[in-house]
């Protein structure tokens, strides 16, 4: 394909329909951190189109923070049952309010309740603390919509480069690598 984000559809679909995958939609994202050190984290991608890869997160959050800081960030998929390595490079930017509640009104209702009742990457006094604050929240929450936290989000990250691997167990794997330059897709097969 000469489209890469065609091409990641495709492999992603293919993910998705093996039975063995139970995480076909967990992408490694890679920030740079105040000290200049990258901190790669697991995260649900959420959708994928020509404007590049969306996952939602806290704000708040390390990776929200590191990216708000320096929207540099590369992203890596891995689908060992096929065989198949993704990594992206690009630069992230934050998803509208309106993408947000969209993609927060998808969530199920307890991640809805978990995501308020925790701070994501901040210090806990004590995990009592937080479970009483979850049942105190499933009790105001149970029978009404729970509203998008001001502090949830996500990121699109807009790709300048995507390579896919394709694993051999010869390790003779095949490499793609497109970058994208005055808005237009370059390819390049590299060596294993």
């Amino acid at each position: 394909m000469d489209n890469p984000i065609e091409q990641f559809l495709s492999w992603w679909q293919q993910a998705k329909a093996q039975p063995n995958l139970k995480q076909c939609s967990a992408v490694c994202i890679s920030t740079i951190d105040e000290q200049g050190f990258p901190s790669g984290r697991f995260v649900d991608l959420k959708a994928v189109s020509d404007a590049g890869f969306t996952f939602c997160t806290h704000l708040g959050s390390q990776k929200g923070q590191d990216l708000r800081r320096d929207p540099k960030v590369a992203m890596t998929a891995w689908w060992d049952a096929l065989g198949y390595q993704v990594r992206v490079k690009g630069l992230a930017t934050e998803i509208s309010r309106a993408d947000a509640l969209r993609y927060w009104q998808s969530r199920s209702h307890d991640a809805q309740l978990t995501t308020l009742a925790c701070q994501q990457s901040q210090p806990m006094s004590s995990l009592s603390d937080v479970t009483n604050e979850l049942c105190t929240l499933s009790a105001e929450y149970q029978s009404k919509a729970v509203p998008l936290p001001d502090d949830w989000g996500g990121f699109v990250v807009h790709p300048l480069s995507i390579e896919f691997l394709t694993f051999k167990e010869s390790r003779l794997h095949m490499r793609e690598l497109y970058q994208h330059e005055n808005n237009a897709w370059s390819k390049t097969l590299l060596q294993p």
